[in-house]
């Protein structure tokens, strides 16, 4: 009768104890994966509020640039990007990486750091400017509402960022894009506020 009793309770002890061994389990991984689904969806709400950016971008250009090295030659890309905020900001900036993306983002900061100011009068500029910088010169007019932006290639892109609605504009001088670019933000920070 000695004998029995022993073999009863170990039969009897392996059957409990693994049933609170997988309740535990079960438990352990229901709390991870609700924790793990509130982490996830908690910092998908930081990232919308930090991509909530108040700066709109434009590519002006992007090219292939390469650099001689002891083992040959090294291809990057080169990208120029004009940032503003529609509200009378405006810069430009150029970036390099082995990606477009890298570069772009190289590109963004460095504008953000050479923006300046706009005077505006109302959705067009207060008077005529004609600028020069290197081989481009830059003619803007400003232009009666409704008529729009009568720009082309790169001054249309600067005057979009920045937010000017109505304008006239004619290149005088050379067709790179990017120093286009340059002489527009350029003849834009060169503007004068007029007095009504």
């Amino acid at each position: 009768m000695s004998d029995v009793k022993p073999e009863t309770t170990t039969e009897v002890t392996p059957v409990i104890v693994p049933v609170i061994k997988q309740q535990g389990k079960y438990e352990a991984r229901n709390t991870r994966n609700s924790s793990r689904n509130g982490r996830d969806r908690g910092d998908r709400r930081s990232d919308r509020k930090e991509e909530k950016d108040p700066y709109d971008f434009k590519i002006v250009e992007v090219r292939r640039v390469s650099k001689m090295f002891k083992g040959g030659r090294r291809m990057k890309l080169s990208v120029a990007v004009v940032v503003g905020d529609k509200k009378g900001q405006v810069g430009i900036g150029i970036g390099k990486g082995d990606d477009v993306r890298s570069a772009q983002e190289k590109a963004i900061t460095q504008a953000k750091k050479n923006l300046v100011l706009i005077p505006l009068k109302g959705n067009t500029i207060p008077h005529e400017v004609n600028f020069k910088f290197k081989a481009s010169r830059i003619f803007l007019k400003p232009a009666a509402p409704g008529t729009g932006i009568v720009a082309g290639s790169s001054v249309r892109m600067v005057a979009e960022v920045a937010g000017i609605n109505d304008v006239l504009s004619k290149i005088l001088g050379g067709n790179n894009k990017i120093t286009n670019a340059y002489a527009t933000v350029k003849a834009l920070a060169s503007l004068r506020s007029t007095r009504l």
